[in-house]
């Protein structure tokens, strides 16, 4: 009881002494780890942060036990290396975190990556929605599969020079006819950027996450990949299936028929809402715990 005492006593003399900024302080600090956490939580980043921390607690015993060649051992090998290997073993969380800081969210008045001021830019994108969606139902009713990348936020330079330049007014005929399995640029991706085709041939990043249904393919892993990549809505046709799904932040949904597949894309780069009408199958745990509108 006198221990707990002393400490109560403690604790109240450490807040009478406490300021304004060192509550700010603490507040910012954990919410640092508490975005540390979640970045690195359900990846395969977590196996490293134990591996970390199991290197520390050793640390602490190797200095309390007073080993002076593994502390000498620790000091110059670890520490001194330890930094540069974080980085390195860190590098896609910490570019994926970056990428998410860069997201200013001042900007949602931009439809498919222009800015949504004027009634003409409104009605371009609903066609370009339209003309996605038409293409998507004739490749369906084909068998023939497809992938298209909606250009948000997030600037996609690289995956845009990875494929061939088109920059043409988007028709179902012209995505029908880059899609076509016997065209040359019919295994890539397209790029949607302006409301303008912009790309096709694209390659994209693959998902890294290991909880994926088996049952997906290639073009479901890429659109996946992109979408935990960037703040890009991917469509895709199933060459199967003929199923039409919708990648939006690491997660699929799946089943749409041409009007619920406008009425989504409408309400994800127009409205700005998120949301839609078709009907999702979740094939992985979301990433994070955070609200998601189902597709």
């Amino acid at each position: 009881m006198d221990t707990l005492q002393d400490l109560w006593m403690q604790f109240i003399a450490v807040l009478s002494t406490m300021r304004w900024n060192d509550v700010l302080d603490i507040v910012l600090i954990s919410f640092i780890i508490y975005k540390a956490i979640q970045l690195v939580r359900d990846t395969r980043a977590a196996q490293l942060v134990k591996g970390i921390l199991i290197l520390a607690i050793l640390y602490g015993i190797v200095r309390l036990t007073k080993l002076e060649m593994m502390q000498i051992l620790f000091d110059n090998l670890v520490l001194q290396v330890g930094i540069f290997s974080v980085i390195v073993l860190f590098q896609n969380e910490i570019r994926h975190a970056l990428e998410q800081i860069g997201r200013s969210k001042l900007s949602n008045l931009k439809i498919l990556g222009i800015n949504s001021g004027t009634e003409n830019e409104t009605v371009s994108a609903t066609l370009t929605i339209r003309a996605v969606a038409n293409a998507c139902q004739q490749l369906r009713n084909l068998r023939m599969g497809a992938l298209i990348v909606f250009e948000r936020e997030t600037s996609l330079g690289e995956i845009v020079r990875s494929g061939t330049i088109i920059n043409a007014e988007p028709s179902a005929e012209l995505i029908g006819n880059v899609f076509f399995n016997k065209a040359p640029l019919h295994d890539g991706a397209a790029v949607i950027r302006g409301n303008r085709l912009y790309a096709a041939g694209c390659i994209l990043p693959l998902t890294q996450n290991t909880e994926i249904s088996s049952e997906l393919g290639t073009r479901h892993r890429a659109a996946i990949g992109m979408s935990e990549a960037s703040d890009a809505i991917v469509v895709v046709v199933s060459e199967e299936t003929g199923n039409i799904s919708i990648a939006r932040g690491g997660r699929l949904t799946r089943n749409y028929t041409k009007e619920t597949l406008i009425s989504a894309l409408e309400s994800l780069l127009i409205s700005d809402h998120s949301g839609g009408k078709g009907s999702e199958k979740r094939l992985f745990p979301k990433p994070s715990r955070k609200k998601e509108h189902k597709g």
